[in-house]
């Protein structure tokens, strides 16, 4: 299994496609748009230099990573030859679905289907493929070049060779495959997402400030980043979308999206994405300046 194409040349798309392509695979990065697939190979040569400054590649290592990936717009010309597809695209259901439909329709019988997606049922996903057992969950943690976890998660009618084939790959290129069952929001979501809504709660209800909130959690429990941070980072729509999924999934009001996360992402106030959530990034990505809205 040498041949992998990627699906979606955002942040976690183009993140796995250079964990792949560093560890010897040929890549095919796939996106219907141009423009997406050029900031993704911008993305992924500017975190190669920063390996290469920090003396954990070398230049050469930079030069086969990126040579190990070819871009391409056309999902069918794509995925002819591969033997696995990841899927990175948005974490919308019907999207996905329709990429799936169309891998169906493109790939071999025996290609193996993985979805990168933090919430969606894997069931449903592979009920747009005739062949269901070879759809997989492969739920990479951002930033994926340095995170370790793999959420592989098994699907009802996954088969448990597609299941050993994907736990071998994912320590191949490094990571640590963790087997999880396929319920809404797996494992790493369905703890934390209520953690960060818990953390907007506490906001929202004037229990304390940002500043406050974070510090708490970094210092009082090791955190490496508070959870509104963290939100800002990962993005409010996604975590939005997540417990809403989740929220949908167990009919459980525990999952109910805090109103102020709503209202922040009906306003287009994303976090880091967006230059503005619980903090402002307007001139610098890093979180040190609370957003004017939460400053006392």
């Amino acid at each position: 299994m040498k041949n992998i194409a990627v699906i979606g040349a955002g942040t976690m798309g183009n993140g796995i496609a250079h964990t792949f392509a560093q560890n010897g695979y040929k890549v095919q990065l796939i996106d219907i748009s141009e423009d997406s697939l050029k900031r993704g190979m911008g993305t992924i040569e500017k975190n190669l230099d920063r390996m290469v400054a920090k003396e954990k590649i070398t230049e050469s290592d930079k030069k086969n990573t990126l040579s190990n990936i070819n871009t391409n717009t056309d999902v069918k010309s794509g995925v002819r030859d591969v033997h696995l597809v990841v899927e990175a695209a948005t974490e919308n259901e019907t999207l996905k679905l329709k990429i799936f439909k169309d891998l169906n329709e493109f790939c071999s019988k025996e290609t193996i289907l993985a979805t990168n997606t933090s919430s969606i049922s894997i069931t449903k996903i592979a009920t747009a493929v005739e062949n269901p057992e070879r759809v997989i969950g492969m739920h990479f943690m951002n930033p994926v070049p340095i995170m370790k976890l793999v959420e592989v998660i098994k699907g009802y009618n996954t088969s448990s060779d597609v299941l050993k084939t994907i736990f071998s790959l994912s320590e191949a290129i490094g990571k640590v495959p963790v087997e999880v069952n396929d319920y809404p929001g797996f494992v790493a979501n369905r703890i934390l997402m209520p953690m960060i809504n818990e953390a907007i709660e506490t906001l929202y209800n004037g229990v304390a400030g940002v500043y406050e909130i974070d510090t708490v959690m970094k210092l009082g429990m090791a955190h490496p980043m508070g959870p509104l941070q963290l939100a800002d980072f990962i993005g409010l729509d996604v975590c939005l979308s997540i417990l809403n999924v989740m929220y949908d999934g167990f009919k459980n009001p525990k999952y109910a999206p805090c109103p102020l996360l709503v209202n922040m992402v009906t306003a287009g106030k994303l976090g880091v994405k967006s230059g503005e959530g619980f903090y402002d990034y307007s001139e610098n990505k890093k979180a040190e300046t609370i957003s004017k809205q939460f400053q006392k």
